[in-house]
């Protein structure tokens, strides 16, 4: 349905900025204005578009059929130097991006069981958004908890640990992207290993949510 596909992109697109925005916003209450200064702290599309991430891959992923639509916006940017308290504003800036997309599918779940409990029937193209604005913010909200840098979970778990510890492990940070592909490559049950563990949080956040 080329309706579904162009809206669903939006929502992606959208899902992403928000991820992006709240790490901006977090930050600033930390006392960084660094995405402000950077005209990140905003919803309008073209300063957080990255060319790969936020068109390239979507449109490959569209265009070959794929069931998972996936992307990124460009990083925002941020000091921790900046920062009020260094270790709680490294924790609460990596986690804001990731508690965003779980809120954004928090509230699609809702509004979604909201409209389908009323007696008169709501159009499928709308439940089928509100599903797909589930499915893409679970994605990217459990596929960033993942520990491996740069992802938010790696910084979530930087920021907890003791300074010797937390520098050794940020030498990794340059073998993150390897360390996913590896993850991608490795087959698991007819799928391969990254996606059979996105598969199982999906599918576990999923029943909490009601789908």
């Amino acid at each position: 349905m080329p309706e579904f596909f162009a809206l669903s992109i939006i929502v992606l697109l959208f899902s992403v900025i928000v991820h992006e925005v709240m790490h901006g916003l977090v930050a600033l209450k930390f006392g960084d204005h660094t995405a402000e200064q950077a005209g990140r702290l905003t919803l309008n599309p073209i300063p957080h578009i990255d060319l790969f991430g936020t068109i390239l891959l979507p449109a490959l992923l569209l265009l070959t059929g794929s069931p998972i639509l996936f992307g990124w916006a460009k990083p925002v940017p941020v000091n921790p130097l900046n920062f009020s308290s260094l270790r709680k504003g490294e924790l609460f800036v990596a986690a804001a991006g990731i508690l965003a997309n779980f809120s954004l599918a928090a509230l699609a779940a809702v509004l979604f069981h909201i409209l389908n409990a009323m007696p008169q029937t709501f159009p499928p193209l709308l439940g089928q958004l509100l599903r797909f604005t589930v499915l893409i913010n679970l994605v990217l909200g459990i596929f960033n908890l993942l520990p491996i840098p740069p992802l938010d979970g790696s910084k979530v778990l930087m920021s907890q640990l003791p300074y010797n510890l937390a520098r050794a492990y940020q030498r990794i940070d340059r073998y993150g992207v390897l360390i996913l592909l590896i993850l991608m490559m490795i087959p698991f049950g007819g799928t391969s290993l990254l996606q059979a563990i996105l598969g199982f949080f999906v599918g576990l956040f999923n029943g909490i949510l009601g789908f």
